[in-house]
């Protein structure tokens, strides 16, 4: 989720607030526009962690989860 919401917040910045729109039809088209400029030079993401990394990292945030609501239970 936190992904999309970046990417709504760069095209709204970047995009759409710089912009005065006289239809909705136009503002797709500005959109469009804005995401086929972002696309064209995308690069493919690299994972740097391994598997063993992100699940210990799962694992202790689901710990650290149990704990506060243990903790709030009290």
């Amino acid at each position: 989720m936190n992904q999309v919401e970046t990417s709504f917040g760069i095209l709204t910045r970047q995009s759409i607030r710089h912009g005065t729109f006289a239809s909705v039809n136009v503002l797709i088209t500005q959109i469009r526009n804005y995401i086929d400029t972002w696309n064209s030079e995308a690069k493919p993401f690299t994972w740097t962690a391994t598997t063993e990394e992100i699940l210990a990292k799962a694992h202790l945030a689901q710990t650290n989860i149990k704990k506060l609501v243990t903790n709030n239970s009290k």
